[in-house]
């Protein structure tokens, strides 16, 4: 049943985001393994298409903040308003109370409003005026974001990327995929309307069933070499922290679960370690390469277990 669930809705989102099985997989991959996503490219290729769909398929209620350069925390957390007839402060939950967050263009906004999704993240709950509100379960945050050379964007600080499980980048579509949103108009319309494939219980299973998935001693030693190649000054400005390695683990679990089995293996960690990995890192000046490159380099570079 589980594997049939996941094909399901591999196959209903392979329907709206055309041409891009993987980073379809990774972006599933990454919410079983109950984790906040960021979908990263030039305006126009499907991003939050590809979020709408997400949110549809996984049958969870949410919401979408359009991020701008005026955008308030208290818009993103909600407000608290006095009440005449009860005499006192009401909270209005903002739209960050929702199981799904699209946080559509993100480094649009102030680093301030940026910084107020951190504690949501993490914590999965809100302090405002002294009172903690807790979020909906689960809680997800999708955010799309424009490349950084572009116009009006703020960059994310380290402290919000890391906050980030994955980063997938869609790209441009290949011919034939393109010819098809030409003929039909683009899919966003079809996004919207698509049928829940999971319930809410369903999806907790399924993470459940991730935290499952048996990893190998000699698989976490592997993990842990990858991490600590990252720290010697050689290949980036800084390496990976503790928690991205417990990322990686996670990931490579739910790729394993999504391809039916019930243990990671090496091959998972590689095929995660790339979008995992690519955005917390940033590489040294004088690797004259991206930092994505770099990291792909640094995988031949570790001896598989």
């Amino acid at each position: 049943m589980t594997s049939q669930k996941i094909r399901s809705l591999l196959d209903q989102l392979n329907t709206v985001i055309v041409g891009k099985k993987q980073q379809v997989q990774d972006c599933v991959a990454c919410l079983l393994a109950g984790g906040h996503l960021l979908i990263e490219d030039v305006p126009g290729v499907g991003k939050t298409t590809l979020a709408h769909a997400l949110a549809h398929a996984f049958g969870l209620q949410f919401s979408r903040v359009q991020f701008t350069a005026d955008l308030m925390p208290s818009d993103l957390t909600g407000v608290s308003v006095y009440d005449r007839g009860r005499e006192g402060f009401v909270f209005h939950p903002g739209p960050v109370f929702a199981q799904v967050l699209l946080a559509d263009e993100i480094n649009r906004a102030s680093p301030k409003t940026q910084s107020a999704l951190l504690e949501a993240m993490e914590e999965k709950q809100v302090s405002i005026e002294g009172r903690t509100h807790p979020l909906p379960t689960p809680f997800f945050v999708i955010a799309t974001q424009n490349p950084q050379e572009q116009l009006g964007t703020n960059p994310l600080p380290e402290s919000q990327l890391d906050r980030f499980l994955m980063r997938v980048s869609l790209g441009y579509p290949d011919r034939a995929s393109e010819l098809q949103l030409l003929a039909h108009h683009g899919h966003r319309a079809h996004a919207d309307q698509l049928p829940p494939q999971l319930t809410s219980e369903e999806l907790a299973a399924l993470q459940q069933a991730v935290l499952q998935v048996h990893a190998a001693e000699p698989l976490l030693h592997y993990i842990q070499d990858l991490v600590d190649a990252t720290r010697n000054g050689q290949w980036f400005v800084q390496g990976l922290s503790p928690r991205a390695g417990i990322a990686l683990l996670r990931a490579a679990k739910a790729n394993a679960l999504l391809h039916g089995r019930d243990y990671a293996s090496p091959d998972d960690v590689q095929a995660m370690f790339v979008p995992t990995m690519a955005h917390r890192l940033h590489a040294v000046a004088r690797a004259g390469r991206g930092t994505v490159a770099q990291v792909q380099a640094l995988l031949h570079t570790v001896a598989l277990p």
